[in-house]
């Protein structure tokens, strides 16, 4: 049941970036690239962050541990980010599909971008990554909405709705 709770969430997320994305191809590329919001200033440098996070937390699971983010340069426009996320958002999903139960409480090892070691059980890694594409989707729909675009309602409730129609 956890691994099917644990995939819900990825799903959701999933949907609910679809609709930032969707949102965001609306703007001007100026607007896209505009620093006004919290955290990471604009729309490209929260996509980006996330999208790094994404990344090494799917490295750290599989032991490897990346020694820093994605450079936001190598990503000047919307279509450069949707096609690595693809790309990442397909590797995630492929490593949660083969993730069993028993595998959650594993201990996994690694290091920060600044060299620190840490550990956690695997569980917390993968609730600690989705959750935190929640708080950076939440700026990023401010952004949005402040530039007439919102994304509409991202709630889980929402997605699990539109499950059923």
């Amino acid at each position: 049941m956890i691994t099917e709770v644990i995939r819900s969430l990825y799903d959701h997320s999933a949907w609910a970036n679809q609709r930032i994305f969707r949102a965001t191809a609306e703007l001007t590329e100026e607007q896209f690239l505009e620093e006004v919001g919290p955290s990471f200033g604009s729309l490209r440098n929260t996509f980006v962050h996330t999208m790094s996070a994404q990344w090494i937390w799917l490295e750290r699971w599989q032991g490897t541990s990346p020694p820093a983010m994605m450079d936001r340069a190598d990503f000047p426009d919307l279509i450069s980010i949707l096609t690595r996320w693809e790309q990442i958002e397909s590797d995630t999903r492929q490593y949660l599909d083969r993730m069993e139960a028993d595998q959650l409480d594993n201990v996994i090892s690694y290091s920060t971008t600044e060299g620190n070691p840490g550990a956690r059980p695997l569980w917390q890694l993968i609730v600690q990554q989705v959750n935190h594409q929640t708080q950076h989707r939440s700026e990023a729909a401010v952004m949005l909405t402040n530039f007439g675009h919102s994304p509409g309602d991202l709630d889980l409730v929402v997605y699990f709705s539109e499950l059923k129609s």
